[in-house]
């Protein structure tokens, strides 16, 4: 088969080699999926640079997301599941060989079924940017009723957050953006208002769209980089919850925050518990079967060009996501 790996860490364009490897065959309780597409998520290209986790298999197959059809099953699988559209989470989590490649043998429970109407390209997009927004929405008792902010609204995450906040409840939706454009596209995903972080006072804004209130909960893309201001714009008892960081600590002020009492929940998506998982993935399931949801796929780059999808990711040239077609 076609597949892109790594054998060392460092540069896109340095390390990335596409070429050929074995087929992989599904073993027991596992599934062999013909990949269509891959996603790219900036969790890879760190992982490839050596920031985030240690290199502990001697050759990389990158990438977590994708979408194909599963072409073989292994011992204990149902032979019915040969044919289905399914999409992948965690498929370089802990394991060697990920989804960038034409196929991935992988335990069955990681390849879930896909609706028809929901397109490869979209199913690319749904194991890290979409699961992730939504148990930030759904932890700690969810958004109903509450006023959000979602920090990066026009990011990956924060334009399914948006969406995810919609459909369950949530009184306001405000986001932060860097730009116009990214303005418009938080927008047209449901935010209520936008605030340009470079250019606004976002405590004052908060401030000034929510009435004085502040939010009941920040979905958050860089905690280290906003700590700073949560104690001023959380209302008393509300709730960060926090996905990433841009630096390694992040420092919150003791006493505005505890006379608040407000709460920092930390999370990532790879380890979502059994019942988190199966939570997220039923809600979202029902929400693509009804077209309910937007996918922003800013390019499809060919398999070969994965060091280009790389670089892409990495310099942040595009709003949405990046997939690659294997």
């Amino acid at each position: 088969m076609k597949a892109v790996w790594y054998d060392r860490n460092g540069p896109a364009a340095e390390v990335l080699t596409y070429g050929d490897l074995p087929t992989p065959s599904p073993g027991p309780g596992e599934v062999l999926v013909r990949l269509a597409t891959s996603g790219v998520n900036p969790s890879d290209w760190k992982t490839r640079l050596g920031r985030t986790r240690p290199k502990v298999f001697p050759r990389i197959v990158p990438h977590s997301d994708g979408a194909g059809r599963i072409e073989a099953v292994g011992e204990g699988v149902d032979r019915a599941r040969i044919g289905e559209r399914v999409w992948i989470w965690n498929g370089q989590w802990k394991r060697p060989f990920g989804t960038a490649a034409e196929y991935i043998a992988l335990p069955s429970a990681q390849a879930v079924w896909l609706p028809d109407n929901t397109g490869f390209d979209a199913g690319a997009c749904l194991g890290i940017p979409a699961l992730t927004a939504l148990h930030a929405v759904l932890t700690d008792g969810g958004v109903t009723g509450q006023r959000v902010l979602v920090t990066g609204g026009a990011g990956a995450v924060g334009h399914y957050a948006i969406q995810f906040a919609r459909l369950l409840g949530a009184a306001q939706i405000l986001a932060t953006v860097s730009s116009e454009e990214k303005a418009a596209h938080a927008l047209a995903a449901d935010a209520d208002a936008t605030i340009n972080y470079r250019q606004e006072d976002v405590p004052d804004r908060i401030a000034a769209l929510t009435g004085g209130h502040g939010v009941d909960r920040v979905v958050e893309v860089d905690v280290a980089g906003n700590a700073k201001i949560l104690p001023a714009i959380l209302a008393p008892g509300g709730i960060c919850v926090a996905y990433g960081a841009n630096q390694a600590a992040a420092t919150l002020e003791f006493g505005p925050a505890i006379l608040k009492g407000i709460a920092v929940r930390f999370f990532i998506v790879y380890e979502l518990t059994e019942a988190q998982r199966r939570t997220a993935i039923g809600a979202m399931t029902t929400w693509l079967e009804r077209g309910l949801l937007q996918h922003a796929i800013a390019a499809r780059v060919p398999l070969a060009d994965c060091a280009r999808a790389h670089e892409a990711s990495e310099q942040g040239r595009h709003i949405g996501n990046i997939v690659l077609d294997c």
